[in-house]
């Protein structure tokens, strides 16, 4: 039990309620928050790494440019993802001036010590921070919060680079892999992807990108790759090359989540689109070669109190089969834009209201329907395609986090569409058969409940009847280094437990289970073992039918994969 004095709790209580939070702040005492949101929700920003200016206040606590750095570096690393970058909240509390000043170091340096039961981390009594580093952070969120540089059209051309131009590729596939059932595997730490043969398991290529990749996605041809980094630096890697390779590439600003390409028949390959957390817009450029051509900016109002916020960040995008559009969701604003780029010089752009904090999400089985998480609103927006409005808005359970999702058949319900959550154990399917199943439509029609909260994707594939969730984020060891199996044939059945940590034999470290991946075939299921960068890691390949160990992939060259992608999974939305 941690002990305090009594002025401590004293000063606690007090910061708890100057920010709009109940009870004391101790970490044990949390209520609201669980340990997977808080790791979720506290990742690192490439931001951390930009200079800007620091704009002096002399009403603020005093700082040196050196201590200032210091504490804007620790900010963007822990505090941004919540308390937006420029302070003014976004699933987080806002800490602006206004506010921060009238509240006082000291009541500040309790707050950011114990957490609080709102979801604030403990920072101090965990131990990662150091008193002095909680002082530091307690005097610069009492600054003006400082504005990182915008990025532009000129900005991105600067950072454009056509390595092997269209006109000398090759005209045909040179290389004899079946690129169709190639993976391209997310080396988080070393900013790089892994190019993974399915049939041989054997690595192809190790790609440089940028930092953390965040996805992969394919050209509507399925030749070319296109992925993303963290730091908004996307690779265009052209698979028809003998040993395929970068052949363009381009920063569409300072951080991004988001690619994909034009999948309509009559722009196949023509177009791509990446969204950019900062600055808050989205850019369409040539798919051939990334040269930016159109950058529109989301920041706008948002759709609950209809205030104006100025970073809104761009969260998923997916395209449009059947039309040429893109639908481009936006977090802090919560509305989803349906993008015709049939004439990106006459752009239009349908404005869809959802819900705040828009994510991640995938198509239904028929691909009319996108289903999208709005996290922090514990809801999944349904937008229908076909009449580019909002079919629905279901509530679920604490932070859904889907990835794509997961369709398949329930016994009982019919078609389906499920999401699993960070913030609890339920996994919740959605019907999504307005036509064959009505009443059943765009409604939970059944909770399971899997081995805890912390799950990141949750899988499927039309030809297997197992239900694959992971718990990467969960707190317990033994949660976060197995994965959850269901039979979709009898979904009262318990979940079975398999020990893929323990399958890869990798020794010490993490080996946190993530995203699980089918091949083409649909009869494999690839896991991440993800430990840390000076640890070893490794993929674990698993029988979708037996459920038995199949193969385990090693090489010191996979450092930190994470997530991974089929090239046919992904570019015909199979999930």
């Amino acid at each position: 039990m941690r002990i305090r004095t009594h002025g401590a709790l004293r000063t606690a209580v007090v910061a708890a309620a100057l920010f709009g939070v109940a009870g004391t702040v101790a970490a044990q005492d949390k209520k609201n928050v669980t340990e997977p949101e808080v790791r979720y929700q506290a990742g690192g920003s490439p931001l951390a790494s930009e200079e800007m200016h620091q704009n002096i206040d002399p009403k603020a606590p005093p700082m040196t440019k050196a201590e200032f750095d210091k504490a804007r570096q620790i900010y963007f690393e822990r505090c941004a993802g919540c308390h937006g970058v420029l302070r003014k909240g976004a699933t987080g509390k806002p800490l602006t001036p206004d506010i921060t000043m009238a509240r006082g170091t000291e009541i500040l340096k309790t707050f950011i010590k114990y957490g609080s039961p709102a979801g604030m981390p403990n920072w101090g009594t965990s131990g990662e921070m150091s008193d002095a580093e909680v002082d530091l952070m307690a005097r610069y969120i009492q600054q003006v919060p400082p504005t990182p540089p915008e990025f532009g059209m000129e900005d991105m051309k600067k950072t454009w680079k056509v390595i092997i131009p269209p006109e000398k590729r090759p005209t045909r596939k040179m290389n004899n892999y079946d690129i169709s059932n190639l993976f391209s595997v997310t080396l988080r730490d070393s900013g790089e992807v892994a190019l993974i043969d399915g049939a041989s398991k054997k690595i192809i290529n190790i790609v440089k990108t940028g930092y953390a990749v965040h996805i992969s996605r394919m050209s509507a041809s399925g030749r070319y790759l296109y992925v993303i980094g963290r730091d908004a630096k996307i690779n265009l890697i052209d698979l028809w090359m003998e040993t395929p390779d970068n052949v363009a590439e381009i920063r569409v600003g300072l951080e991004a989540r988001s690619v994909d390409t034009s999948k309509n028949k009559k722009y196949a390959d023509k177009y791509a689109i990446a969204g950019s957390y900062w600055p808050p817009q989205y850019t369409i450029m040539n798919g051939d070669t990334l040269e930016p051509l159109k950058i529109q900016s989301t920041r706008g109002t948002t759709v609950d109190k209809q205030e104006y916020h100025p970073e809104p960040r761009v969260a998923s995008i997916v395209a449009t089969h059947d039309k040429p559009e893109f639908i481009v969701n936006v977090k802090e604003t919560g509305k989803v834009l349906v993008v015709d780029y049939s004439d990106i010089n006459n752009l239009k752009t349908t404005e869809i209201g959802a819900a705040r904090f828009l994510h991640d999400g995938g198509w239904d089985v028929t691909k009319r329907y996108f289903l999208v998480a709005a996290n922090e609103s514990n809801k999944i927006a349904v937008v229908d395609s076909k009449t580019s409005k909002l079919a629905a808005l279901v509530e679920v359970g604490r932070i859904p986090h889907p990835g794509r999702g997961a369709n398949f058949k329930d016994p009982k319900f019919g078609p389906v569409w499920a999401t699993g959550h960070l913030g609890d154990e339920t996994i919740s399917l959605i019907g999504t058969d307005p036509k064959g199943n009505a009443k059943n439509a765009w409604k939970v029609v059944r909770t399971l409940k899997g081995q805890g909260g912390g799950n990141l994707f949750i899988k499927t594939h039309p030809k297997s009847t197992n239900l694959w969730v992971d718990t990467p984020l969960n707190p317990d060891a033994k949660i976060s280094q197995s994965v959850a199996v269901f039979d979709i044939k009898n979904l009262d059945k318990p979940f079975e437990v398999l020990p893929i940590g323990e399958w890869a034999g990798v020794g010490e470290g993490a080996k946190r289970i993530t995203q699980p991946e089918y091949n083409k075939a649909g009869d494999e299921v690839w896991f991440s073992v993800w430990s840390a960068k000076n640890q070893q890691s490794a993929l674990v390949i698993v029988d979708d039918k037996t459920r038995k160990l199949k193969a385990v992939i090693k090489d010191p060259k996979l450092i930190t994969p994470t997530g991974k992608f089929n090239v046919h999974n992904t570019q015909h939305d199979v999930y």
